[in-house]
């Protein structure tokens, strides 16, 4: 099962030709459609609107479809706890990084609540971005906002009104579904790894009621039936149309829409989705319903090339809109399309580069070439947590090299120039004993970059404001 944990830029550059969007085929359809078209329309409408909650959903259930935590799987309720970075012969998630420690865990808080407990983290970058059923990050406790002490949450559901432990801070979420996508920063050394390990470990998570007591969780419960091989987007993207709706539906009474969706509900109840109330089969034809998903994915795909808040800089595609989406539901779907699990842009941002040059004379990066990215003096990427440059192959997955070494960094000790700036050398053969400092081992086929800025300056230079750009990455000469 591959299931992508990156923000969008995990899925930028693999997106291909067979998502695109024809006009030709739109005006098919609709033809014939004939007196259906505005059912049709209002099916597209509601479709694009519940893709994140449907694709939060069916990845809740594969991820938690397991009696006791291993790998990237546990039951509801516990924490998976990432012990190790991914070597290149790693297949299970696509754009893996070797900068931080995954440590997440699914939560129902529509029932009762949840205490999250974080320990003293002694200064090193951390967060535990906490995602409502429709992909929002509506908290983020990390080193960004909330220090590095020891701090403890009661994760809320929908309406939930009582009293908590003396102490706790209260997060409501909006969504019964609560995705906790914890992050602690590793050098990847034997003795980093050691002392990530012991705080992974105390990291908590307990249910109201057991919260001061002696609680051991109860095994998961394993259902067969779920597909664990097919990717989490194809399961989705499998659905017919009423099956989609049926689901959206059910998952409407535990996760609301919020407030400023009212507009749309009137073109979910025309294909008979109404919050709180089961599916209603009549309310549109089957054939129109099951018509709806295939064409408007393409529409989900087409506001990749078409439309979108993207940045491209430079040979570099980013966008500074992910997180919190309010009513941009294409954007919201397209993200959840191609990097479920996106992080506010103040907390990571991740440029995705495949090709060098521009325009006509762009080419995709090959490791028959010699590449260079030069950043001038005290131009380094401007952060306040972390930066570092990843080499994926064409299938975003980590490239084995003689050095071991799939991301580069200030960890390496960069060395510089005699004016003070900084050229990171990105080839398959090293570049010489004097210059391995700087290298980054490439493949000798095709491959892809990822820059990964981590609590980004908020003011200039920043990248968020565009007063810090990302220099080119050409070919050497």
């Amino acid at each position: 099962m591959k299931i992508s944990r990156r923000a969008v830029s995990v899925g930028l550059g693999a997106l291909g030709a067979g998502h695109a969007f024809t006009s030709a085929r739109a005006e098919g359809l609709i033809s014939e459609l004939s007196g259906d078209v505005e059912d049709f329309r209002a099916g597209s409408e509601a479709y694009i609107y519940g893709y994140p909650l449907v694709t939060m959903e069916m990845t809740r259930r594969i991820m938690t479809n397991i009696a006791a935590p291993e790998g990237t799987h546990a039951p509801m309720g516990q924490f998976v706890r990432m012990r190790s970075y991914p070597d290149a012969s790693y297949r299970v998630v696509t754009a893996p990084n070797a900068d931080t420690l995954y440590t997440t865990a699914w939560l129902d808080v529509g029932k009762e609540p949840w205490i999250l407990s974080l320990p003293e983290m002694k200064g090193r970058y951390f967060l535990f971005p906490m995602l409502d059923g429709w992909t929002n990050v509506f908290q983020v406790p990390g080193a960004r906002t909330t220090g590095t002490g020891a701090q403890t949450y009661a994760i809320t559901g929908p309406g939930w009104q009582g009293t908590l432990p003396a102490g706790v801070v209260e997060y409501k979420s909006p969504t019964a579904i609560v995705w906790l996508l914890g992050r602690i920063y590793c050098t990847g050394t034997p003795e980093d790894y050691a002392a990530v390990h012991a705080l992974q470990d105390q990291c908590k998570v307990v249910p109201l009621s057991a919260w001061g007591k002696d609680w051991t969780p109860a095994p998961g419960k394993a259902d067969p039936s779920i597909d664990m091989k097919t990717a989490v987007r194809d399961q989705v993207n499998a659905l017919s149309g009423v099956d989609y709706f049926k689901l959206l539906a059910e998952l409407l009474k535990t996760n609301p829409p919020a407030a400023a969706d009212a507009p749309i509900l009137p073109k979910l109840a025309q294909v008979g989705v109404v919050p709180g109330k089961d599916f209603d089969p009549s309310a549109a034809d089957p054939a129109v319903l099951n018509r709806v998903p295939k064409i408007s994915f393409d529409r989900i795909m087409l506001q990749f090339v078409t439309g979108g808040d993207f940045n491209r800089v430079n040979g570099w595609l980013y966008s500074t809109k992910m997180g919190l989406y309010g009513t941009d539901y294409l954007q919201r779907a397209l993200v959840t399309a191609v990097g479920l699990g996106a992080n506010r842009p103040e907390d990571a941002i991740y440029p995705v580069s495949t090709k060098s040059g521009s325009g006509l004379l762009a080419r995709k990066y090959d490791g028959a070439n010699k590449y260079v990215i030069r950043f001038d003096k005290g131009q380094l990427p401007p952060v306040k947590g972390f930066w570092s440059l990843t080499m994926y192959d064409e299938n975003y997955f980590f490239v084995a090299n003689p050095i071991n070494r799939y991301s580069i960094s200030a960890r390496q000790n960069l060395k510089e120039n005699s004016d003070g700036s900084v050229d990171l050398y990105i080839q398959h053969d090293s570049p010489g004993a004097d210059k391995e400092s700087n290298w980054l081992p490439a493949p000798a086929g095709k491959f892809i970059l990822m820059l990964r800025l981590y609590w980004p300056n908020p003011a200039a230079p920043s990248i968020l404001d565009g007063s810090w750009t990302i220099p080119p990455v050409k070919v050497a000469s």
